[in-house]
């Protein structure tokens, strides 16, 4: 184990692996051949009378191999060997428990964060595992004294930053999950599937029974006392796929509650980024939520909320200082007023006759969409004000589909004035073209808005027509 600590202190991570790797093969030999404890380095020096009991052999030999099994967990992190990292950490966890070796806030900051690890791989049951039981064991933390030889644990004046951190993986939890049953759902224009739907309640019901059986693929966390604890904490929140709003909301409610618990820390002065994305991941609760909503209006209230949380947010920053956040929540204000635009359009495609209420309503959200789609496209430019040539990789998608929503938008603008009619066309037009002709100088743009191109040149090839057509019926008036 020395061996190996010594060689990663050293950036030699593969002779690291090496040493590690033959101090468990030393323990697994060891216990298949001989299995008693063997004598604690520390006893050659000592006199037969002071000589340690089997029980405290055993212990000491136990906490060896955990931490050849925790040095081993990091070594396969620094390798890139994530899913053996992530068994490692998953086993060194499971043996700290065992063997009352650990102290409770970095025992739950470790199995918090292996949470994050199931996560990306939609183990939701695993995910939600490792959170319970890290939430419990936090909660032991100041008031146990850590077994770790007696001392107490180094960093309790962290202990607010520390729940806080555990909350926003719990954020991370429900949103993911959230996210997750809506690609199951979704139709191709992204909206809710109702035969899919059914298809996936009666399918779940089966196999929700057959999980529970086999549910403890995971490895369980704990002793007896900890697991009921563990168990308790699980059962607040569901580990499967939402198929309705019903569900979809009570896994909203839970995740709500930790962004508050998260923000009590995380405050903007003093945090900003930590705070933002808080609030940005609260937002993204609403929109997953406003997914399963069927009522146009109430899904209309749940995006307005995004817009009241992101908009003030926004309005603070230095985009000198931010510039980055600030794109983000450009993109994401702009995409916002789109989809409550599109909301209150089919709304009002329901009524007889559109009143001008609903006009008003329409317009004044389209033009908050074009405005803050256009501050984004503004920040690319360089400081003479020039637009770029060729667009940077990273930027380039949210670019292009900021052009093509603005000419959706300009198309969708309601006025009497035919006048008024003709120069939104144009400037349509306008936005159409620079996609079609970015395209066709950059063709390596193209996959990235293959769907947004088809239907760019489609409108360049319609909306002359059309403006032609708008042209003649002015002249014939004058």
């Amino acid at each position: 184990n020395n061996l190996g600590i010594l060689w990663s202190q050293r950036d030699e991570i593969e002779t690291a692996q090496t040493y590690l790797e033959s101090a468990e093969a030393l323990y697994n030999q060891y216990m298949k051949e001989d299995g008693n404890p063997p004598l604690d380095p520390s006893e050659h020096f000592m006199a037969e009378e002071e000589k340690l009991t089997d029980q405290e052999r055993s212990k000491r030999f136990e906490k060896a191999y955990t931490h050849t099994l925790y040095y081993l967990a990091q070594v396969y992190q620094h390798l890139d060997m994530i899913e053996k990292a992530a068994q490692y950490c998953h086993t060194t966890l499971k043996r700290q428990l065992e063997y009352c070796g650990y102290y409770p806030v970095e025992w739950a900051r470790n199995a918090a964060t292996l949470s994050q690890y199931y996560l990306s791989k939609e183990c939701f049951m695993e995910a939600r595992h490792c959170l319970a039981a890290a939430s419990v064991i936090f909660s032991q933390a100041g008031q146990v004294p850590s077994a770790e030889d007696d001392e107490a644990e180094p960093d309790q004046q962290d202990l607010p930053e520390r729940k806080a951190e555990i909350a926003r993986c719990w954020i991370k939890y429900c949103l993911n999950l959230l996210q997750s049953a809506r690609k199951l759902l979704e139709d191709n224009i992204g909206e809710l599937d109702p035969d899919r739907q059914l298809e996936l309640k009666a399918q779940s019901k089966k196999e929700e029974d057959e999980k529970e059986k086999g549910r403890k693929k995971a490895v369980l966390f704990g002793t007896s006392d900890i697991c009921d604890s563990v168990l308790a904490m699980e059962e607040k929140v569901s580990s499967v796929y939402p198929l309705d709003f019903q569900e979809a909301r009570e896994i909203f409610l839970v995740g709500q509650n930790y962004v508050q618990e998260a923000k009590e820390f995380f405050q903007v002065d003093g945090y900003v980024t930590d705070h933002i994305e808080i609030v940005q991941d609260h937002s993204a609760l609403f929109k997953v939520l406003a997914f399963f909503e069927e009522d146009y209006e109430r899904r209309c209230k749940m995006h307005k909320r995004r817009i009241d949380m992101l908009e003030p947010i926004y309005a603070d920053l230095n985009p000198q200082y931010y510039l980055l956040i600030c794109r983000q929540l450009q993109c994401e204000l702009a995409d916002t007023y789109y989809e409550m635009m599109d909301l209150k359009v089919a709304i009002g495609n329901r009524l007889e006759k559109l009143d001008s209420h609903t006009v008003k309503k329409i317009n004044s959200l389209a033009q908050f969409a074009i405005k803050y789609y256009e501050l984004f496209l503004e920040s690319l430019r360089n400081p003479d004000k020039v637009f770029p040539e060729k667009l940077e990789e990273d930027v380039l998608r949210p670019a292009m589909v900021a052009k093509f929503h603005i000419a959706r938008l300009y198309g969708k603008l309601i006025t009497s004035d035919s006048k008024k009619q003709l120069e939104n066309m144009q400037t349509s037009l306008e936005y159409y073209t620079f996609l079609v002709d970015y395209c066709e100088k950059y063709p390596d743009a193209v996959p990235a808005i293959e769907t947004e191109l088809e239907l760019s040149k489609e409108m360049v090839n319609l909306l002359p027509a059309s403006m032609e057509r708008l042209r003649a019926k002015l002249s014939s008036f004058v």
